[in-house]
């Protein structure tokens, strides 16, 4: 693997432990304002797929005995996803999380990416899970990881709509 690609790998496990910060700041910040957290039995499931994401890259990099040579087409697909994963994050604020919760008395917050698609940053990881290994030669997992995430979303998505439902239901 070039030191480009290790530079990539490195800056994305970074980037997911500085986002899970993040998000646990946020979940404090919600709870003690009265949040309430959904959906908390599927949770593990998303850690443990985005956790073997990695793992699973790794893998078969290492099994491929040809160097791998960075695509600026999917480099390019990356930085987009990368921009539009902080536009996400940054729109929702505080009220940003990896997990469901849902803050009663506060607005949906339709700014944004949200202005435009109901889940926006369902469909950046999924293109993420696609991308990402395509960019490491590792078709196998840029195959298996979207699919298991759609498999997730099938369960999560019901959740949060009834949790913003809920949500909504209670500020009208």
């Amino acid at each position: 693997m070039t030191i480009g690609l290790w530079i990539i790998f490195l800056f994305l496990i970074f980037q997911r432990l500085v986002e899970l910060v993040i998000a646990r700041s946020n979940e404090k910040w919600m709870i003690q304002r009265g949040a309430i957290e959904t959906g908390e039995s599927h949770y593990k499931w998303f850690v443990i797929t985005h956790c073997f994401f990695f793992v699973f890259i790794l893998f078969e990099v290492f099994i491929n005995s040809e160097k791998i040579a960075l695509s600026p087409l999917l480099f390019i697909i990356f930085l987009s996803t990368q921009i539009f994963r902080v536009w996400c994050i940054a729109s929702l604020g505080r009220y940003w999380n990896t997990k469901i919760i849902v803050l009663p008395g506060a607005n949906l917050i339709r700014k944004g990416p949200y202005s435009f698609l109901k889940h926006p940053n369902y469909l950046i990881v999924g293109i993420e899970l696609f991308v990402i290994p395509l960019m490491f030669q590792a078709y196998i997992t840029s195959i298996l990881f979207p699919i298991l995430h759609l498999l997730l979303l099938y369960i999560r998505i019901p959740k949060e709509e009834q949790a913003l439902l809920e949500l909504n239901t209670n500020n009208e």
